[in-house]
């Protein structure tokens, strides 16, 4: 049976919104408790953390990449650094409490299978899936045969790396699945985007597609959810000066909250596609639209001719394309100059 949230994520015409706190608290719980105070009062649907071990996830000579040298310096390894960021299981069920009480979905990215058993555990209804485990079918296989559904990041592959993972997902009959395109880069050029790839995405695999954003500001989202992103997923802090890996690369509480209300707008603008008037424009086209009206005065029983129709607003008589009709007919009353013309009015 599919969950109430899946069907919440693939509603359609609606983008599903995951703000992601990730490693932004800093490992302080309270600090996690005020990213999904500001998740919720921004209006995204859900907010996600990241659930490891530091042991499980690298090794003690695992380098950091450079945007982490950048942003927390050179003088820890990965390992360390990762040991200041991790989660307890403790903070994770009062998290989890907290989520409830705030009435925002709560989502964790786990990175190894243990990882995946303990959200399992908790409950979790959706399992999302990082973009440098694309490669680790194992690990995919593993969490896709819990039978929940998944959100996939595919940052840093190629359209045959995803199949490869796509392919072992759906082997073990799991068939709800949205795939993010992501460019995992902190922060990312918005000409490294890429946006159309989500098409592409689509088209290859027949699931829904979305985008996970790196990039800064909220433009790039705002042109996701005009292409049809079906997921959202953008990094978000309390304050992007604090110390940590993430924090440079992500929105403010202000600026995700300006981010969701343009993807609400983009969304109401894209409408249904059908080409009618707006019942809004029905005022300004009897205004700016124009009707056949008579430009001289036409006593009774004079034959109209082109020279005694004025075409003139407002457009709440004739329709101008009606002219030639009325061409060569008589006047069955006298026409003062300026009336709107009728049909009764003529032969």
């Amino acid at each position: 049976m599919v969950s109430p949230l899946w069907k919440h994520v693939t509603d359609p015409g609606r983008s599903f919104i995951i703000a992601e706190a990730g490693v932004n608290h800093n490992g302080s719980i309270e600090m996690a408790f005020a990213l999904v105070d500001a998740a919720r009062q921004a209006g995204a649907d859900a907010v996600k953390f990241q659930t490891f071990t530091a042991e499980r996830l690298a090794t003690a000579e695992a380098p950091k990449a450079g945007y982490q040298i950048e942003t927390t310096g050179g003088g820890e390894s990965q390992l360390e650094m990762l040991k200041r960021l991790e989660l307890s299981p403790q903070a994770h069920e009062a998290l989890i409490r907290h989520c409830r009480k705030k009435r925002i979905h709560f989502l964790s990215t786990p990175f190894d299978e243990q990882s995946a058993d303990f959200l399992d555990g908790l409950g979790v209804e959706i399992f999302k899936i990082p973009s440098g485990e694309i490669t680790n079918l194992p690990f995919l296989a593993h969490v896709a045969k819990k039978g929940k559904p998944i959100i996939l990041s595919t940052g840093m592959s190629s359209l045959d790396e995803v199949r490869k993972a796509v392919r072992v997902i759906e082997r073990e009959g799991n068939g709800h699945l949205v795939i993010l395109h992501c460019v995992s880069s902190y922060p990312a050029d918005p000409a490294d985007a890429n946006l159309r790839a989500m098409a592409t995405l689509e088209k290859a695999f027949q699931h829904p597609a979305g985008f996970s954003d790196h990039t800064e500001g909220i433009e790039i989202p705002l042109a996701a959810a005009a292409l049809g992103a079906k997921v959202i997923e953008k990094h978000f802090t309390l304050d992007r000066n604090l110390p940590g890996p993430d924090h440079r690369a992500s929105l403010e509480p202000a600026e995700l909250a300006a981010m969701v209300r343009g993807i609400r707008k983009v969304e109401a603008a894209l409408g249904t596609g059908k080409k009618t008037p707006a019942a809004a424009e029905l005022d300004t086209a009897r205004v700016a639209r124009k009707s056949l009206v008579a430009a001289v005065e036409i006593p009774r029983g004079a034959v109209l001719t082109p020279a005694m129709i004025a075409v003139k607003r407002p457009g709440t008589g004739l329709a101008p394309a009606l002219l030639p009709k009325l061409i060569g007919r008589r006047a069955t009353r006298a026409v003062p100059e300026g009336t709107l013309f009728t049909l009764e009015m003529f032969e």
